[in-house]
């Protein structure tokens, strides 16, 4: 089942300018308007850069802990 809709020629040049060729109108609102799944995002990281990832995510938690006890004390005159 299909609906139409209308739009402004602004509104159709911009949706026609992110249409990839092998797409339907259609296809690019459900991409540009649609929900992402963070399945999607599975396996576009190697092992290697996953390990990275997740070294500089522990070191950026540590860091900012510490920070925050920083200021924590600064404020309680410690």
């Amino acid at each position: 089942m299909s609906k139409s809709i209308r739009l402004s020629e602004d509104a159709y040049e911009r949706l026609a300018a992110h249409k990839q060729e092998d797409e339907t109108f259609s296809d690019v609102v459900l991409r540009l308007a649609g929900e992402r799944s963070l399945l999607e995002l599975a396996g576009i990281l190697s092992d290697e850069e996953a390990d990275e990832l997740r070294d500089a995510v522990a070191e950026r938690r540590e860091s900012r802990s510490k920070e925050l006890e920083d200021i924590a004390g600064e404020m309680r005159g410690t």
